[in-house]
């Protein structure tokens, strides 16, 4: 039995409307139709009438669901042009099945919810046992692998002071949560997750740091010109302002959506203590530091302080100090809620 999944503090966004998560799992060991078989298995129990469509040989989206389409998907953007070229020379038939079987031992199949209500995520950790007991295989598995769980947590609203709250308290739960996670050494040496530069830190964790919506998003993208960010703004940035952020970062890649898009955790789907537990109840310490305003001001004090002090290793370091002091002040805050 998995753990059950901890509630956030903010359950509806500002039209009092629930808030939704979207979930993106990558797999390895499983092929796109046993991974499409199964979920579709999956929403027959949840009593959801579908209709499965292939937009290429590499690409299937099951429909039916109310919260929208769910897309199973060979994670590899290239492949998936080739597979939706209906007209082929035979060279270019062989060429694209030599690479396809390449590709295979290192590429993810990737299932994309729909944007589902936080009252469903229970739900997600069926669809993961069932894809466990299939043979589906996560990073660790194999150094070729580099699989991740990704999160996009619908944001409780569009306020500057309430996005740059959530942005600072995942820039001080950073090291704790990669401690915790402890990811691979595939993930490691990608560059999916590659962390926030000091600079960028210095910025946004000073403690008088109070943007505009505009400059928020502009210093985002003065030194985060990527989609490899273990926290993506982009996707939200586009969502708020696609002008500003394709003049900066002009990638198609990025989708546009009013979410935050959390990307650290690795998959481990092969693990019996795994599951989405694993990846929302941390997520939700995140929200819990960014709405509590007392102890996110302490973490952002405490890093400011450590940053101006002549010896820096005189003194409780910061990180020493979130992981001993605010971390456990939040998990205990938890219990009571």
């Amino acid at each position: 039995m998995s753990e059950s999944l901890v509630s956030v503090p903010r359950r509806t966004t500002e039209d009092d409307s629930e808030r939704r998560v979207g979930v993106e799992i990558e797999l390895g060991a499983l092929s796109l139709d046993a991974v499409t078989d199964i979920v579709e298995k999956f929403l027959s129990e949840l009593d959801v009438s579908t209709e499965t469509a292939s937009k290429g040989r590499y690409e299937r989206e099951i429909s039916g669901d109310d919260a929208g389409p769910w897309v199973i998907e060979f994670d590899y953007s290239y492949l998936k042009k080739l597979g939706r070229e209906e007209h082929q020379e035979e060279w270019q038939k062989s060429a694209e099945k030599g690479l396809a079987w390449i590709a295979e031992s290192v590429v993810p199949v990737e299932i994309v919810s729909p944007p589902l209500p936080l009252s469903r995520l229970e739900q997600v950790e069926t669809l993961i046992e069932h894809l466990r007991k299939a043979g589906a295989r996560g990073s660790s598995d194999s150094l070729a692998y580099a699989f991740g769980m990704q999160l996009n947590p619908e944001v409780p609203d569009t306020q500057a002071q309430t996005i740059t709250r959530y942005l600072q308290s995942f820039l001080c739960c950073y090291d704790w949560l990669l401690k915790r996670i402890a990811p691979d050494i595939s993930r490691r040496i990608s560059s999916f997750i590659d962390p926030f530069p000091s600079k960028y830190l210095d910025k946004v964790l000073d403690p008088d740091y109070a943007p505009s919506l505009e400059q928020l998003m502009d210093d985002y993208l003065a030194d985060n010109p990527t989609r490899n960010r273990a926290l993506d703004m982009l996707p939200l940035f586009r969502h708020l302002d696609e002008k500003r952020v394709m003049n900066a970062v002009p990638d198609d890649l990025i989708k546009a959506r009013p979410t935050f898009h959390y990307r650290l955790p690795g998959c481990e789907i092969h693990r019996a203590d795994w599951g989405l537990f694993s990846v929302w109840n941390d997520w939700a310490v995140i929200e819990q530091l960014a709405e509590s305003e007392a102890l996110l001001e302490d973490a952002l004090s405490h890093y400011q302080r450590q940053r101006k002090r002549f010896l820096s290793w005189f003194g409780k370091k910061w990180q020493t100090y979130m992981a001993e002091d605010i971390i456990p002040a939040l998990l205990e805050q938890r219990k009571k809620d």
